[in-house]
C-alpha cells in the first residue's frame, strides 16, 4: 500500500480524531493537511501500523492546534460552540461515535485541557491502548492513566444522565420546529423542560445572545419574539452530529439548532449562527472510529 493509499484509507478515522479533539472541522482539515506533509516524507515500508501511526501524527498535530486555539477562544465574543457537521443518519447507529460528536459532548470536552481531551477521546472513543496513547501524547503510560481517570470523572460529572433514542429526540425535534413555525408562546413552553437554557453562538459576526438564557419562560418570549420579527422562514429537519436537529433558514441567515432532550422535553438548546461554523451544511460528514 502507498503513503497515499494508507492516508486516504484512513481519512475518515482521522479526521473524525482531529475533529473530538478541536471541535471544529476548519481546524480538523488544517491538522490533516499537516499531517498528510509528514505521512508524505515517511517511508510506508518503515511502518508496521499505518493506521496507529496516522492517528499519532493527527494527535500531535491537534495538541499542538489546540495549544494555539486557547487564546483566541478565551477572547471569542459570546458563547463558544463547536462547529455542526450534517451527518448521515448512519453515524446514530454506531451509538458511542454519535454520542462522542454530539454538540453536547463536544462542549464538554471543550472544558478538559489539551492532554486530558486527547487521552480521553483516544481511549474513551478509539479504545487506543494505553502505550499507544502515551506516545501520541509524549507521556508515561501510568501518567496516560491517571489523566485518563481525571478526565473521564469531568465528563461523566457534566454529560447528559440520560440517553434519549434517535425517533424520541426526533419527535421533539419536530415538535420544536412546529411550535417556533407558529410563534405561540404556550407552544413553546409545552415542549421545553422549566429550566431549559439556551446558547447561540454568533461569533460577534451575527447578532446572537452573549450569554447563556435560563429558564422556559425567557427562552419561549425571545423564540416567540424572534419568530414573528422575520418576513420569511424556512424550518429543516436535518442529522447533525449523528442526532436529529434542525437547520433554520430566516430572511436569508442559517442557523443550526441541536437539542438536548430529557423525559420528551428540550433541556438545553445549541444555536450556531456564526456563518464561518456553517459552512458543512450541505454534504455529509465521514466520521468513523
Amino acid at each position: 500500500m502507498t503513503t497515499e493509499d494508507s492516508f486516504v484509507a484512513h481519512r475518515g478515522l482521522l479526521f473524525t480524531v482531529a475533529y473530538e479533539m478541536l471541535g471544529s472541522a476548519a481546524d480538523a482539515e488544517d491538522v490533516l493537511q499537516e499531517s498528510w506533509l509528514r505521512w508524505a516524507d515517511v517511508d510506508p515500508a518503515q511502518v508496521r501500523d499505518p493506521r496507529a501511526y496516522l492517528v499519532r501524527v493527527v494527535t500531535r498535530q491537534a495538541l499542538n492546534r489546540l495549544r494555539t486555539l486557547s487564546r483566541s477562544r478565551e477572547e471569542y465574543v459570546g458563547e463558544w460552540l463547536p462547529e455542526p457537521l450534517l451527518t448521515s443518519p448512519d453515524v446514530a447507529e454506531d451509538v458511542e461515535l454519535a454520542e462522542s460528536v454530539s454538540i453536547a459532548m463536544l462542549t464538554v470536552l471543550e472544558t478538559l485541557g489539551p492532554a486530558e481531551r486527547a487521552v480521553f477521546v483516544l481511549r474513551e472513543v478509539f479504545e487506543m491502548p494505553y502505550g499507544e496513547i502515551a506516545e501520541a501524547v509524549g507521556k508515561s503510560a501510568a501518567a496516560v492513566r491517571q489523566i485518563g481517570r481525571r478526565a473521564r470523572e469531568h465528563v461523566a460529572a457534566r454529560q447528559p444522565r440520560v440517553r434519549v433514542s434517535r425517533s424520541e429526540q426526533q419527535i421533539v425535534v419536530e415538535r420544536f420546529l412546529a411550535a417556533l413555525h407558529t410563534g405561540q408562546l404556550q407552544e413553546l413552553l409545552e415542549v421545553m423542560a422549566p429550566d431549559v437554557v439556551l446558547i447561540t453562538d454568533g461569533g460577534g459576526v451575527v447578532a446572537a445572545a452573549l450569554a447563556p438564557i435560563h429558564g422556559a419562560e425567557a427562552v419561549a418570549k425571545l423564540l416567540a419574539r424572534a419568530s414573528s420579527a422575520v418576513s420569511e422562514s424556512e424550518t429543516t429537519p436535518v442529522w447533525l452530529n449523528g442526532a436529529p436537529a434542525a437547520r433554520i433558514e430566516t430572511d436569508g441567515r442559517v442557523a443550526a439548532v441541536s437539542l438536548m432532550v430529557e423525559n420528551g422535553r428540550i433541556t438545553r438548546i445549541h444555536a450556531v449562527v456564526n456563518p464561518r461554523k456553517l459552512t458543512r451544511l450541505d454534504e455529509p460528514a465521514e466520521l468513523t472510529r
